[in-house]
């Protein structure tokens, strides 16, 4: 597919940008000039907001600091992240909801955005589509909606607020969830991970990847999805037309120790699996039907090892944060 001048432009900084250690000398050359360019799609980075709570792991701060929050947004921003996409349980998880309520806060004086990614309830106890209902209720009444503190700061595309879910069980009755968010001031635009279940799928705006295999876990970490993702944009956009399609890209992924760990682990490459997933989202990036946001798997899963926070690379290096696990996973 065509790709624009632009796209590419992206995809340059941010592999020079977010790789620490490797040499992209070619990069380098084109840095002055991509950062006078208004970065298209919006980079968007999945976050997650529970550091600080003695169920996750102890990466040296809490995300409940505003300092702490402010120096990742100015980070965020010096590598043209545009937004960060917070996992949120609703009021299932307070930790999590405080954590949410400071950053957008901290987003708003810092000329930065955010948006939910309101992860699916696990609890096989029949009341899924009451929860998610739930959820957006608050959603709307403190975050989104015309009296939220910060509500400048919430992610919106043509006007309308983005809200990522993440699913679980798939439990869910999203037809009913779509009609309750409807009635709101600008019902919001619902992106669902990978293909919803048929009869939901009008219920949804749009699709986003996630970290995933092409064959399966390879025991050496080799399969980086490329084969994933190349289905991902083929199938989404053949039968889908009209909605948005999400690209993403991700540095790797090991979950060897957390508590919950499947051994699962997909090698960084030095920098490569990350350059590797941007090339794929350039190549699959149509200039005349472009996407209008690039997702990032994560900013900070530390415990999933899918952080870039502290770079992408690590080269065979443990990273810096990387302890012990205490409980399970969120």
């Amino acid at each position: 597919m065509k790709t624009s001048s632009l796209i590419l432009a992206l995809v340059a900084v941010l592999v020079f940008l977010l790789t620490s250690g490797c040499s992209r000398t070619s990069v380098r050359h084109q840095l002055e000039q991509v950062r006078t360019i208004d970065k298209s799609p919006k980079v968007v980075a999945d976050y997650q907001p529970w550091f600080g709570d003695p169920q996750h792991m102890n990466v040296g701060y809490s995300t409940q600091d505003p300092g702490v929050l402010r120096q990742q947004i100015q980070k965020a921003k010096e590598l043209g992240i545009y937004a960060f996409a917070v996992d949120w349980y609703g009021e299932r998880r307070p930790f999590l909801d405080r954590s949410y309520a400071v950053l957008q806060r901290v987003a708003a004086e810092s000329n930065f955005h955010v948006a939910l990614m309101y992860d699916e309830t696990e609890e096989d106890n029949g009341h899924a589509t009451e929860d998610a209902m739930a959820a957006m209720d608050k959603a709307y009444r403190a975050y989104i909606g015309p009296d939220a503190i910060g509500r400048g700061a919430y992610l919106t595309h043509e006007g309308r607020p983005v809200i990522f879910i993440f699913p679980k069980r798939g439990r869910t009755d999203w037809e009913q969830v779509r009609r309750v968010v409807n009635s709101w001031e600008r019902p919001p635009i619902l992106i669902y991970k990978d293909e919803p279940p048929a009869k939901y799928a009008g219920a949804f705006d749009g699709f986003y990847a996630w970290v995933h295999p092409g064959k399966g876990w390879a025991v050496d970490g080799s399969d980086w999805g490329e084969q994933y993702l190349e289905t991902f944009y083929r199938k989404m956009r053949n039968k889908f037309p009209g909605k948005i399609l999400v690209g993403t890209v991700w540095p790797g992924f090991d979950d060897s120790k957390a508590s919950w760990s499947l051994n699962r682990h997909m090698d960084r490459r030095c920098g490569k699996t990350f350059e590797d997933t941007l090339r794929v989202f350039q190549q699959n990036n149509n200039s005349g039907d472009p996407m209008p946001f690039l997702l990032i798997a994560t900013w900070n899963d530390y415990e999933e090892g899918t952080q870039i926070e502290d770079g992408v690379n690590h080269c065979g290096k443990q990273p810096a944060r990387e302890t012990t696990v205490a409980a399970g996973q969120e």
